[in-house]
């Protein structure tokens, strides 16, 4: 078993998404002295390190044309070395590695950072309101439903504290990309910051796909940051080592070139430029990712990456918001336009996302709201259906998922968009229904 640090995400088409660089200046929230880009000829690696101040031997590499990740040694930030890279013709994709955090880490301008509440027994965990939200319990025992069986589901984030009983016999091995060893337990102290958000996450995957395997990888360090090689190395890895979903509960707002290329290439084997990533093997990976918790942020139109990528042509990607027991939009869910001017639709789907009830380290329980909560359950139904469909492609898979939930449609006066989504059925989604229904009351006044 191997794995590869390797970078990625989001390649942007030129006047279409705002400038990675928005924060401008030599500041950026990234790892200092380290510049990440791809060469077309690998001949020219030697030259290129000479000229903008680099260690000549990468501190890693990945992919076909090869992405290098190097270390600066003469003294330029590394806002100014992309910035002067841009107009070299040897050079395409030059980036920082970018620093990505937890949607519900506190402190960040562009989210609203969720506090945990007080432990709850056990059995609150399985009696809860969402399941009876989106008809788990009929997916599960339906004759043509599923439990999630013979799918894996990589949790990027945090660790998780395999000690807890919700996961036993649903771990299979993974990796921690923080302390670089095979024991991705998650690091801090209870009620501090983010600790426990990974075990959160995968708790609600355990319910909602009780079946299904979890692959645990860590990416997050205690603080809920984590940084671009990392995390590609980790969906690399997942690729490599079976999961056949992916969930992420974190992003930035600005886009993050290669990871788009990476989820590019996972989802379907092809990139809109041929790049290829041997290291994922033949392991294909549906995408879902929480939207992030900015409200009303730019008007509704505020991109939060990697989520904000299906509004630039990466299918992969499933984009979720939370919703309410009430079956409205949470008030802290961020939500694309569903139409007219002002922005694209990137959230098609919502779960949901308020007072969710899962596992917490040592053996506890609490609920926790964010649109954290609400992908795992996205993703949970995605492997229902996945088990059911085990040929599905992940493209097909996101669409299913997206395609079968109850349909949300209407202009909500209070933030000044159309709200065009969909809430997730589990049912609906087993079956392939994609006449689930419509909600007529989803821009009522009430939670908005």
């Amino acid at each position: 078993m191997s794995f590869v640090l390797l970078w990625a995400f989001f390649f942007l088409a030129a006047n279409s998404a705002p400038s990675v660089f928005a924060q401008g200046g030599t500041n950026c929230e990234c790892v200092p002295n380290e510049v990440i880009f791809e060469l077309v000829n690998p001949a020219n690696l030697p030259a290129i390190a000479v000229q903008y101040g680099l260690d000549p031997i990468p501190l890693g590499q990945v992919g076909t044309p090869p992405t290098y990740r190097m270390r600066i040694i003469g003294g330029a930030s590394p806002t100014e070395l992309v910035t002067s890279m841009q107009n070299d013709m040897r050079i395409t994709k030059p980036e920082v590695n970018r620093k990505l955090s937890a949607v519900e880490r506190e402190g960040l301008p562009w989210t609203q950072g969720q506090s945990w509440s007080v432990g709850v027994r056990a059995k609150s965990y399985a009696r809860q309101w969402f399941p009876n939200k989106i008809r788990l319990n009929e997916a599960h025992n339906s004759p043509s439903g599923s439990r999630g069986a013979g799918v894996t589901i990589a949790v990027l984030d945090t660790g998780i504290d395999m000690r807890q009983a919700a996961f036993a016999g649903k771990l299979v091995p993974g990796y921690d990309f923080v302390d670089n060893d095979v024991n991705p337990s998650e690091v801090g102290v209870l009620r501090q910051g983010v600790y426990g958000h990974g075990t959160h996450v995968a708790g609600i995957i355990a319910l909602t796909a009780p079946e299904a395997k979890i692959m645990p990888l860590r990416v997050l360090d205690s603080n809920g940051e984590g940084e671009l090689w990392r995390v590609a190395a980790a969906i690399l890895w997942a690729a490599e080592n079976g999961a056949d979903i992916v969930n992420i509960s974190f992003g930035y707002p600005n886009q993050v070139p290669l990871l788009k290329d990476l989820a590019d290439f996972c989802d379907d084997g092809i990139t809109p430029d041929a790049k290829n990533f041997p290291e994922a093997g033949t392991g294909r990976l549906a995408f879902v990712i929480a939207a992030g918790n900015g409200g009303q942020i730019g008007n509704g139109t505020g991109f939060i990456f990697p989520a904000a990528e299906r509004a630039f042509s990466v299918d992969g990607i499933l984009a979720v918001g939370a919703s309410t027991s009430g079956d409205k939009l949470a008030s802290f869910s961020t939500m694309s336009n569903g139409g007219g001017s002002g922005g694209d639709r990137w959230v098609r789907a919502v779960a949901p996302g308020e007072n969710i009830i899962s596992a917490l380290p040592g053996k506890t329980f609490a609920p926790w709201s964010g649109t954290s909560m609400a992908a795992p359950i996205a993703a949970g139904i995605a492997a229902l259906v996945k088990s059911r469909n085990p040929n599905i492609s992940s493209i097909a898979l996101i669409d299913q998922v997206e395609d079968t939930g109850i349909e949300w449609e209407c202009f909500n006066a209070a933030r000044g968009i159309v709200v065009k989504t969909s809430r997730v059925d589990a049912l609906c989604a087993v079956t392939n229904n994609q006449n689930c229904g419509f909600d007529p009351n989803v821009c009522q006044l009430s939670l908005f």
